[in-house]
C-alpha cells in the first residue's frame, strides 16, 4: 500500500470557514478562544457519547455497591490513561494528515492495522447488543410501561417488536445524517452533544435531588473518594469493616477475599475498557472527517478535556454516588426479612444469593466433597451475618437503582429523569457504533470517505437489535469471545500508536524532539504498561490459558511477519 494514503484536501466551504474561525481566535482573549473552541468541538464529544453506555452504567453502579464512595477516583484515572493514548494518536493524525490504518499497515505492521480495524468493527457490532437491550428495557419499564410494556395493547412480543423497530429507526435516522457532508457532520455532532448533556444533567439532577430531599449524602466522604487509594487493591472498602468484624474467622476470610477479588476485577475492567479499541478508531477518523489539520492540536486537547473527560467524570461519578447512597453495605430486600411476603426478589438475585452462600460453604469445606444435600444443610445452618453479606453483595442494575430511588425522589425523578439519562446513554452509544462500522468499511475498501460504503457500514450493527430478544444467550456466545479478541488487540494497538509517534517515515518533521519526545514516550509507556497489565488480567479471567495462548500466537504472527519482511529485504539487497 502506498504511504501517501491521506485524506483529501479540504474542499468543503464549511470546513474552510471553521479553519478561519480557529485562526482568527488565536491571539485574542481567552473568552473568545474558549467560545470558538467550544463551538468547533465535536470528536471529543463523540468519544464521550460512546463511552457513556451500558458498560459505564453497569461498572459505575457496581462500584457504588461494592466500594461506596471510596473508588470515585478510579473512572477518571482510567479515562486519563486512555486520553494519553488518544492524544498521541490524535497528534500523529493531525500532524501528518495520514489515515492511521494505512500508516500502520505501511510503516508498522499490517497484521496490527487489519486487526485494529476489524476489531473495532467487531466490537461495535457485538457491544451494540446490550445497548439495544438496555434502551428497550428503559422504554418498556421506566418511560412508557403502559404504552410499550408487556401488558400494553401490543402484548409482550408485539411491544418488543414495536420498540425494536422504533430504536432502529431513530438510531439509523440520526446516524444517516453523518454521511451528508459537513452540514450533516455538524448536525450529528450537535445531536450527540445534546444527548451527552442530557445524560449528565439527568444523573446530576438525581444527585442534587438526593442532596436536598434526603440530606443523607456525606460530602466529606465523597470528596475524599476522589483521592486515589491503591490499598483497595489488597483490602476491602472501609464500609465492610464493621460487618466483617462480626463474622467468624473463616467467614471473615471468605467474604474479605471475595470483596478484594471483586475490587481487583472492577479496577482491571475499568482500566482495560475506559477507551475501547473501537473508540480509538472513531477518534482518529472523526477528526479526519472534520478535515482537522496540524493547526487543530490545541483544539484536540480542549475537545478531549471538555467533551470527553468532564462529561464522563460527571456522569459516572453521579451514578456511583447514587448507587453508593442506596446500596453500599445495604442488603437487598427479600432475603433477610423472612416474613416480607409482599416482595419477591428477582430470580437473578436469588441465583446470585445462593451462589454466594454455596461459595461460602465451599470455602470452609474445600478439602471435602459435599453432596448437594449436604451443601443445602450447611447453608441452612449459616448465621444471619453470612446471609447479610450475601444479600449485600448481590449485583444491582439500573432498574434496581430507579426502584430504590422512587420512595425518596418520587416517580418523576426515579423513573422519568433517570430513565431519560439511561436511554440517552444507550442511544448515543448505538449510533456511534454505527458510525464506527461505517468508517471502518470505508477504510477496508480503500475509500477515504464514501457515502455509499459508509451507509452500508452503519447497517452492520443493526443486527445487534436482536440483543433485545437474545442478549442473555449472546452474552456467552458473542460477548465473551469478542472481549477476548479486543483484549488481545488493545495493548498491541497502543504499542502501534507509540511506534507511529516515533517513526521518522510517518512523522517526518513533525516528530517530537528533546524533552517533549521524552515526555510523550514516558506517558505512553506508563499507560501501555498499566492498561496492558490489566488487559492481560481480564484476558486471563475471561479465557484462562486459552486466551493467553491465543495472545501468544497473535504476537508470534506479528513477529513472524516482521522476520519475513526483513529477510525479503535483505535478499533483495544481496541480489
Amino acid at each position: 500500500m502506498a504511504n501517501d494514503k491521506k485524506m483529501p484536501k479540504n474542499d468543503d466551504a464549511s470546513f474552510d470557514k471553521e479553519a478561519r474561525m480557529l485562526r482568527d481566535a488565536q491571539g485574542k482573549g481567552w473568552l473568545v478562544k474558549l467560545k470558538t473552541y467550544f463551538k468547533l468541538s465535536g470528536p471529543g464529544w463523540l468519544q464521550s457519547a460512546i463511552t457513556l453506555g451500558s458498560g459505564s452504567m453497569a461498572s459505575s453502579l457496581y462500584l457504588g455497591v461494592l466500594t461506596g464512595y471510596s473508588m470515585l477516583w478510579l473512572q477518571p484515572i482510567a479515562m486519563l490513561l486512555g486520553i494519553i493514548m488518544l492524544s498521541a494518536l490524535g497528534y500523529v493524525t493531525l500532524a501528518t494528515n495520514q489515515r492511521p490504518f494505512y500508516a500502520i499497515n505501511e510503516h508498522i505492521n499490517p497484521i496490527l492495522g487489519w486487526s485494529w480495524a476489524l476489531g473495532a468493527m467487531l466490537a461495535s457490532i457485538v457491544w451494540a447488543m446490550p445497548q439495544f437491550a438496555l434502551a428497550s428495557a428503559v422504554l418498556q419499564q421506566n418511560l412508557f410501561p403502559s404504552l410499550l410494556g408487556p401488558d400494553s395493547v401490543f402484548g409482550e412480543l408485539g411491544s418488543t417488536l414495536v420498540v425494536s423497530v422504533l430504536l432502529l429507526g431513530v438510531t439509523i435516522g440520526v446516524t444517516w445524517s453523518y454521511g451528508k457532508g459537513s452540514r450533516g457532520v455538524r448536525i450529528y455532532e450537535m445531536l450527540l452533544k445534546g444527548l451527552v448533556g442530557l445524560v449528565v444533567l439527568s444523573f446530576f439532577g438525581v444527585v442534587i435531588r438526593l442532596m436536598f430531599v434526603t440530606g443523607t449524602l456525606n460530602w466529606e466522604e465523597i470528596f475524599v473518594g476522589f483521592i486515589p487509594d491503591f490499598s483497595l487493591i489488597f483490602r476491602p472498602a472501609d464500609g465492610f469493616k464493621p460487618l466483617l468484624s462480626q463474622l467468624s474467622e473463616t467467614s471473615a476470610r471468605y467474604w474479605s477475599n471475595l470483596i478484594v477479588g471483586r475490587q481487583q476485577e472492577v479496577m482491571a475492567a475499568a482500566l482495560s475498557s475506559a477507551v475501547g479499541i473501537n473508540m480509538t478508531f472513531l477518534f482518529a477518523y472523526s477528526m479526519l472527517r472534520r478535515k482537522w489539520g496540524s493547526e487543530y492540536q490545541g483544539m484536540m486537547k480542549f475537545d478531549l478535556a471538555t467533551g470527553m473527560l468532564i462529561p464522563f467524570m460527571l456522569a459516572t461519578s453521579c451514578v456511583i454516588i447514587s448507587s453508593a447512597s442506596q446500596f453500599h453495605t445495604v442488603p437487598q430486600p427479600g432475603f433477610l426479612e423472612q416474613n416480607e411476603a409482599q416482595w419477591e426478589p428477582p430470580a437473578s438475585h436469588a441465583k446470585q444469593y445462593n451462589r454466594l452462600l454455596e461459595g461460602r460453604i465451599g470455602f470452609e469445606f474445600a478439602n471435602e466433597k459435599l453432596s448437594e444435600a449436604q451443601i443445602a444443610t450447611h447453608i441452612a445452618n449459616l448465621g444471619e451475618n453470612d446471609r447479610r453479606m450475601a444479600a449485600i453483595l448481590i449485583t444491582r442494575d439500573a432498574f434496581d437503582l430507579a426502584a430504590s430511588l422512587q420512595p425518596l425522589l418520587g416517580g418523576l425523578f426515579s423513573n422519568i429523569i433517570f430513565g431519560i439519562g439511561v436511554l440517552g446513554m444507550a442511544l448515543s452509544s448505538i449510533s456511534l457504533m454505527m458510525v464506527i462500522s461505517g468508517l471502518v468499511l470505508c477504510e477496508l475498501v480503500e475509500e477515504s470517505y464514501s457515502d455509499r460504503y459508509f451507509r452500508i457500514g452503519i447497517l452492520f450493527p443493526s443486527i445487534a437489535v436482536l440483543g433485545i430478544f437474545f442478549w442473555d444467550q449472546a452474552l456467552f456466545w458473542l460477548a465473551i469471545p469478542t472481549s477476548v479478541v479486543t483484549l488481545l488487540i488493545l495493548p498491541l494497538a497502543y504499542v502501534a500508536f507509540l511506534l507511529m509517534l516515533n517513526n521518522k517515515a510517518i512523522m517526518g518533521e513533525h516528530m517530537p524532539r528533546g524533552k517533549r519526545r521524552v515526555a510523550w514516550n514516558v506517558l505512553m509507556v506508563l499507560s501501555i504498561l498499566l492498561i496492558g497489565a490489566t488487559s492481560f488480567y481480564m484476558l486471563w479471567n475471561y479465557s484462562g490459558i486459552w486466551g493467553m495462548g491465543a495472545f501468544g500466537l497473535f504476537l508470534l504472527s506479528i513477529v513472524g511477519y516482521e522476520w519475513a519482511k526483513r529477510r525479503n529485504k535483505n535478499n533483495s539487497f544481496v541480489r
